[in-house]
């Protein structure tokens, strides 16, 4: 991750995560935004928002507004406040948890009926540093990622394993070109570095002249 270079092209892009509760949403946002990993995290309440940006180029910086997401069922109804107008998503499931994986394709029929149908959706089996406990294999869910033309990777937050990884790839399938353009037509897009309400920012901006602090904490 980087900071966008003088000159440089920053484009804005909210992200969801999804997923059931404790396949390790929260740490995988830690571990992308602050390279930090805690064994002992308490579930998120509600939803917590970070920022984090990803430099794809010299002339190119992808910010993300993530949307960390409760996994707990009494949750669920306000799951599309924030996958509404998101323009990617991450559905995690736990590798050593079969029924994780149940959870999460029932999350991408609810995005791919749902939200918007331009979305990125990525599928991300985290904990692959508990291979010895696994309980899907990776085969099946690549299998599951190309029949529903997903992005699929096996991370781990402990070890940060495919982390970085996953979001640059997100970064680089976003539509970049078509979102610059939007952004110099005036087209909407979340503020740069401050809280935002959940269900803003579907188009990506360009946000050279913004501010670029992170916002609040994960869980």
């Amino acid at each position: 991750m980087a900071a966008a270079r003088s000159g440089a092209k920053q484009l804005q892009f909210k992200l969801v995560l999804l997923g059931e509760s404790a396949v390790g949403k929260s740490s995988l946002v830690l571990r992308f935004v602050k390279d930090q990993f805690d064994d002992y995290r308490e579930s998120t309440i509600g939803a917590a928002f970070l920022t984090q940006t990803v430099s794809l180029d010299e002339s190119t910086t992808v910010k993300f507004e993530i949307w960390d997401t409760a996994g707990q069922e009494r949750y669920k109804s306000l799951a599309p406040m924030y996958y509404r107008n998101a323009n990617c998503a991450v559905v995690v499931y736990d590798i050593t948890q079969q029924s994780s994986l149940e959870k999460a394709k029932a999350w991408i029929r609810e995005l791919q009926r749902q939200a918007d149908p331009n979305i990125i959706i990525a599928l991300a089996g985290n904990k692959a540093d508990l291979a010895s406990r696994r309980a899907v294999p990776a085969e099946e869910a690549q299998a599951y990622a190309n029949e529903e033309n997903l992005l699929f990777l096996e991370t781990s937050a402990k070890d940060s394993h495919n982390v970085s990884e996953l979001f640059t790839m997100i970064a680089r399938k976003l539509p970049l070109e078509s979102a610059s353009n939007a952004a110099r037509a005036g087209g909407a897009g979340g503020r740069g570095g401050s809280r935002i309400d959940p269900a803003q920012g579907r188009n990506g901006v360009d946000i050279r002249n913004g501010q670029s602090g992170q916002g609040g904490g994960c869980c």
